[in-house]
């Protein structure tokens, strides 16, 4: 019997259009426009005015991705965020909803930076398995909510933004065929980046801060260096690759620093590096599709490159996944 695999066919991507500058920043904050550029490689971020919601985000996403694909109905919607309109309940109904799907089967996964890694192996288990024909994965965040307005550290680095794809049915020897996936956590870890409050263990909190998201920046570049380099290896192993035969890596757009660094540990030249974080920010969720968006776009990814991506996220969570990249054009 033919094992069915997840093959992707279109591919959307959408930004809120106000973009704010380091400088717009080191006005307000105890920082300046070199400060977080050369630590973070970021020059600007997009962030959603207060009408825009992380679900709005995620319909104009998957309405792209949708016409990319040239299609208008899926099976399936699996909504990675950490950022939901409601603690309850799930946005992913909304999305679907949002997209004239109401009725499909319709999924939140929340594994933060890792969150659209995790959704695709969730995507493509549910077609493995003859469940869907069609699934939509969905990667939006309105993570600058979450950041203490008057903090240096974490306020520079978020932005928000939403990027979408289309997954089909096909065999596992097709261009866009998902290969296997890698996929771990360590929550005792938890506390390294994380927001205190809000939940069920810690519903409210007369500190305003504990509800603002809280990162310990040196050891997250540590652990994200070396889980994104081992989940790397691990997948090309699973897949029959070597890293020679990488053509382009897309990893989580968390820091530039970060990029670089899981790079060389993996002997892999800058040039195939895919970086878009310089004008998008950590966008959580978000970050891979978009980066695949912009990639597809300025010629950088093409047809037939082999295509590594890493993730690594809160939780602590990381995953990996590989491709041939399709003829697929990303939507705006």
């Amino acid at each position: 019997m033919t094992k069915h695999s997840a093959v992707l066919t279109g591919l959307g991507a959408w930004l809120p259009p106000r973009v704010v500058d380091n400088d717009e920043l080191a006005r307000r904050l105890d920082t300046s426009e070199e400060w977080i550029r050369t630590r973070t490689g970021i020059r600007a971020r997009h962030i959603a005015d207060p009408e825009t919601s992380t679900v709005d985000m995620a319909v104009r996403a998957g309405e792209n991705a949708l016409r990319s694909a040239g299609c208008d109905v899926v099976d399936a919607l699996v909504l990675a965020t950490t950022t939901p309109d409601q603690l309850c309940p799930a946005s992913a109904p909304q999305v679907a909803s949002g997209l004239g799907l109401s009725g499909i089967a319709a999924v939140d996964v929340n594994a933060v930076c890792s969150g659209f890694v995790y959704a695709l192996a969730t995507a493509a288990g549910l077609i493995a398995g003859e469940i869907a024909d069609r699934v939509m994965v969905v990667g939006s965040d309105a993570f600058s909510r979450l950041c203490d307005p008057d903090d240096r550290t974490t306020v520079p680095i978020f932005g928000d933004g939403a990027g979408a794809v289309v997954l089909r049915v096909g065999l596992a020897d097709e261009p866009g065929a998902f290969g296997p996936f890698d996929l771990h956590s360590e929550g005792e870890h938890a506390d390294l980046l994380m927001v205190p409050a809000g939940g069920a263990k810690q519903r409210t909190s007369d500190d305003p801060h504990e509800h603002f998201v809280t990162m310990h920046g040196t050891a997250v570049f540590r652990h994200a260096c070396a889980r994104m380099t081992e989940s790397a290896r691990t997948v090309l192993d699973r897949a029959g690759m070597s890293l020679g035969e990488v053509d382009r890596f897309v990893g989580h757009q968390a820091n530039i620093r970060i990029l670089q660094a899981t790079a060389k540990r993996l002997g892999l030249g800058e040039e195939r590096l895919v970086v878009n974080i310089g004008h998008t920010g950590n966008t959580s969720a978000a970050s891979i599709p978009l980066a695949l968006a912009d990639g597809c776009e300025e010629g950088s990814i093409q047809p037939g490159h082999r295509v590594l991506m890493t993730a690594f996220g809160a939780g602590l969570t990381w995953g990996s996944t590989v491709l041939t990249w399709p003829d697929v054009k990303p939507a705006r």
